[in-house]
Formats: C-alpha cells, sequence, structure tokens
C-alpha cells in the first residue's frame, strides 16, 4: 500500500542520438553565414530531430517487446493465475481471500499516506486514488464521489484529511456498491499496477512466480523511479544478479530481489511485519514453485492461508 509520489507506467529505454556535422577543411562557404539561420533556430531543430528519432526508436523497441510478450505463455495472466495472484495480494493487503469484498474498504491506517482505500489500497496522498476518481468521473460524471475532486486534488501528496471528512469514506462504500466503479477499480488496478509489473516480469524472462513478485511489489512500493519505488528496486537487484533475459539464473535473481524489497521495507518503516515476503514468496520460492502450482499454503501476519 506504499506509493511512490512519482509514476511510471511503461519502463522505456532512453536513446541518445549523436549528431555529426560536417566542417569544411577550406573554411566556410562564404554564402553560408547569410542563409544560415539563428542559432536558437538551429539548436531548435536539432532537439526537434533527436526527439524524433528518440520516439521512433522507442516505438521500435516498443513493437519489439510486444512482440515478445505476444509469443510468450500467459501465465500469471491466465485467467485461473491473475484469480490466485489477487487472492495472495488481499491475504496481505486485507487478510482475506476474498479480494473482491475490498472494493469498500477504506481507513487511514497511519502510513502518512492518508486514506487508502479499494482493492489495492489506492491511496488519497500517492496520486493513485485521485487518478482513479478523475477517471470514473469522465466516464460517470455525476458518481458519489466527484464533488470531493477538488479535496483530493488539495491533499494529494501529503496525509491531510482536509475536504474530505466526515463524508468522503461513506461516499467511497456507496460508491463501491455499483458495478460500474468496481470495474473502475479493476482496470485502474490492471493498467497502473497489474499489466506493467507482468509485462516487465515477462521481458526479465521470469515465470508465473517472478511475476506475481513484481506485481506485489509495484503494489506495495508503487511504480516509482526512485530508491523506493519498484523501478528503483528492480535497477538495485539486477545490479547484484542477473535476470534469466540476461542469462541469469531465475531463482538467484527472485531471491536478490526479495531482499533488496525486504531491506527497502524495513528501512523506511523499522520493526515493519515482512511476512508477505518471508513466509509467502520467499516460501514459494523455497519450495522451486516458479509456476506458482496449486494447492498453495503461506502466512501472513501470522494467518495461514490455503488454496487447493
Amino acid at each position: 500500500m506504499k506509493r511512490s509520489a512519482v509514476l511510471l507506467l511503461a519502463a522505456v529505454p532512453v536513446v541518445v542520438t549523436a549528431v555529426v556535422y560536417a566542417v569544411s577543411p577550406g573554411g566556410p562557404d562564404p554564402g553560408a553565414e547569410r542563409d544560415r539561420p539563428s542559432a536558437a533556430r538551429s539548436a531548435g531543430a536539432r532537439d526537434a530531430g533527436a526527439a524524433d528519432a528518440k520516439a521512433r526508436a522507442e516505438r521500435a523497441r516498443r513493437a519489439e517487446d510486444d512482440a515478445l510478450v505476444a509469443d510468450a505463455p500467459p501465465r500469471l495472466s491466465a485467467p485461473d493465475k491473475k484469480e490466485l495472484a489477487q487472492q495472495i495480494l488481499a491475504s496481505a493487503e486485507n487478510s482475506t481471500l476474498d479480494w473482491r469484498s475490498a472494493f469498500g474498504y477504506i481507513e487511514d491506517i497511519g502510513d502518512g499516506q492518508g486514506y487508502t482505500a479499494g482493492l489495492v489500497g489506492f491511496c488519497t496522498g500517492t496520486h493513485d486514488l485521485l487518478t482513479l476518481v478523475e477517471r470514473y468521473t469522465r466516464a460517470h460524471p455525476d458518481n458519489g464521489l466527484a464533488r470531493y475532486l477538488p479535496a483530493l486534488r488539495e491533499v494529494d501528496g501529503t496525509d491531510s484529511h482536509r475536504g474530505l471528512d466526515p463524508g468522503f469514506p461513506a461516499a467511497w462504500k456507496a460508491e463501491a456498491e455499483l458495478p460500474a466503479f468496481r470495474r473502475a477499480q479493476e482496470d485502474e488496478r490492471d493498467r497502473v499496477y497489474f499489466d506493467p509489473a507482468v509485462r516487465l516480469a515477462g521481458l526479465d524472462g521470469l515465470g508465473t512466480l517472478g511475476q506475481f513478485v513484481y506485481y506485489d511489489a509495484m503494489v506495495f512500493h508503487g511504480p516509482g523511479t526512485g530508491p523506493g519505488g519498484f523501478y528503483g528496486l528492480r535497477e538495485r537487484a539486477m545490479a547484484e544478479a542477473g535476470t534469466p533475459a540476461e542469462g541469469g539464473d531465475e531463482t538467484t535473481y527472485l531471491g536478490v530481489f526479495l531482499d533488496v524489497r525486504r531491506e527497502a521495507m524495513r528501512s523506511k518503516r523499522p520493526g515493519i511485519d515482512t511476512t508477505r515476503i518471508d513466509t509467502a514468496q520467499r516460501r514459494f520460492l523455497k519450495e522451486g514453485n516458479l509456476d506458482l502450482s496449486t494447492p498453495l499454503e503461506w502466512q501472513v501476519y501470522g494467518d495461514t492461508y490455503r488454496v487447493p
């Protein structure tokens, strides 16, 4: 349920384009000065050209990645595995396997992120709850949360409830009874957390367990590029161990990633319960269950969960 304030919806490599200029050894052309554009216009043209080249390279890389993802087995995206993923996640986020019971969940858990609500703990202080309500309101302008948008924009990035109390929690719970808002929560969960995590894990050569490990980390730490965000944690893990796509061992890499993540959790909040890693994901890894094959048994916060 932790979020980084900076969101990154897709990891795209940055391409640096070098521009080479030819200079006549015989000196400048006498007529060149008259026809040359100003320095500002010239720099602007170079910048525009570099931006166009970068965009073309990114599109080409994205197309290559799309082809790789399309050719790969569905793994965590398969309906039964995606259902299992939501159950495991819900055991840590809401202490239940019934993940659909969390649509109307809302409370301030005292973590400095304001209200935490819904399927994956959208937070009023971390932009994702605001984005959810904004997108939902564009499709359903007369919804019961729309009137809180000014307040949500005001408290975004803080733990404040200003303008939200006392009515926002009740309004959230009421809206969560509607199928349209439930669909909106699922869509936003997939758009911001599930789909990017699964896609990147696939490109890193990870199987079903690895894809879940990325998904859970994306939800808890947020899709940020800073040291405490998902992408920052991945960079740290990759500095210590190669991904399978780089020729590394999958079990070794996932062990390092979980170590890095556990350290980040404890660094931010000393004494935090890390059983979602220690007695759940780490257990699956030690058992060699890289496919997340059922039956599964794990513990979170001292409670035992089983999926036959």
